[in-house]
């Protein structure tokens, strides 16, 4: 396959209470919220993005709110967790961190080269801080409550629960362009040669339950396509393989496809353009309600059924 794979762009889950879920990922993991909108599909929910000072690609963790609806399962067809990467000397500060804030986590534990320290946000979606070697870049922001040595630098990889780790090496590596890296207690490694080498873990769960999707699990990953170019390239190679794939959609702050993997996990690609200064100065990201055009005139409507949200102190 010719199309240069780059790696991992964003994470979306869906949440619940907005506010929490705020307070989690700005307050206490520091990240920066970025933008702040609607679902494009549902414009009753917020769609919620967090990540580096720009909120460049591979930095980005992004939700649904879904306030008073059922609680979904982590099951096969899923991603079972995001690991966001830290420097390596960082990981006492995390874990300090992570008791004051009375949040839950289990005891660090070695994977193939790195530290991983595992805990759950407050809808219940399993998150990793992961330090080892080379996570000191990053463009940090300055405004952040977690001091800049230690910030989050970005998503280093997730973990999907798979019931054939045959299929998904399949698909990773002929479809995607991953690289088979390692194994480890049931664990197979697959890396992405550009962007840091952001990774995806395959847990074969043959017997395992198909996940539900509702609050409190990942509704999907993405992928990068440095430009539109290569979105349209991906999506005739996905087409090819005969996989449904839709057509190239605007998110405004980036085009994208979507499809489903032959395992359930629902992926998308998006590209790196325009990003998301595209209607925001980008020392102001976030700290206002943003709609694409073709929403703009139902802001009074919109606005009064959204719960008011606001950034930590």
């Amino acid at each position: 396959m010719s199309i240069r794979f780059a790696g991992l762009h964003h994470v979306t889950a869906i949440a619940g209470n907005p506010q929490e879920n705020v307070d989690f990922y700005a307050g206490i993991l520091g990240l920066r919220l970025v933008k702040k909108t609607v679902n494009f599909d549902d414009d009753r929910s917020y769609h919620l993005y967090y990540g580096d000072a720009a909120g460049n690609p591979g930095t980005i963790m992004t939700f649904f709110t879904w306030p008073g609806a059922p609680r979904g399962r982590i099951g096969t067809g899923q991603v079972s967790a995001t690991s966001f990467a830290v420097p390596e000397d960082s990981l006492g500060y995390w874990l300090e961190r992570l008791l004051q804030y009375g949040v839950r986590f289990e005891q660090p534990v070695r994977r193939f080269d790195e530290t991983v320290v595992a805990f759950r946000d407050p809808d219940g979606i399993p998150v990793e801080i992961v330090a080892r070697p080379g996570n000191e870049g990053g463009e940090i922001w300055d405004r952040s409550p977690v001091p800049a040595e230690t910030a989050i630098r970005g998503i280093s990889g997730v973990t999907l629960l798979e019931r054939s780790a045959e299929v998904a090496e399949n698909v990773l590596t002929n479809l995607l362009g991953f690289e088979k890296a390692e194994e480890w207690d049931g664990r197979t490694r697959y890396l992405s040669a550009g962007s840091g080498g952001s990774f995806a873990d395959v847990v074969a769960v043959p017997e395992g339950a198909t996940g539900q999707e509702a609050v409190g699990t990942v509704h999907h990953v993405a992928w990068r396509a440095p430009d539109d170019q290569t979105l349209e390239a991906w999506r005739g190679e996905i087409e090819d393989r005969g996989l449904n794939v839709t057509t190239v959609l605007d998110r405004k702050y980036f085009h994208s496809i979507y499809f489903r993997e032959p395992g359930g996990v629902l992926f998308e690609i998006a590209t790196d353009a325009p990003g998301f200064a595209v209607d925001e100065d980008p020392d102001h990201l976030g700290e206002s309600l943003n709609l694409p055009p073709w929403l703009e005139n139902d802001r009074e409507r919109i606005e009064e059924a959204l719960p008011p949200v606001k950034l930590p102190v």
